[in-house]
């Protein structure tokens, strides 16, 4: 049996939403061992001058626990 654990990051990218997603799981997934799945909690943008300057999303990542 296995013992699992969730952390949220926040992670952002100029492209967009997709783009932050596959940004922050890639660096997760350097730092965390057994990075299992992970769900898009929120999705926010900023706006610069009238238009979109960021796109954010901040995660849920599940890893499991070594044992």
């Amino acid at each position: 049996m296995s013992v699992a654990k969730t952390t949220e990051i926040i992670a952002s990218s100029k492209k967009s939403f997709e783009d932050a997603i596959e940004i922050g799981i890639s660096r997760a997934c350097k730092t965390l061992d057994e990075v299992q799945g992970a769900w898009v909690q929120d999705q926010k943008v900023t706006i610069e001058n009238n238009k979109i300057s960021e796109y954010r999303v901040t995660l849920k990542i599940t890893f499991v626990l070594k044992d």
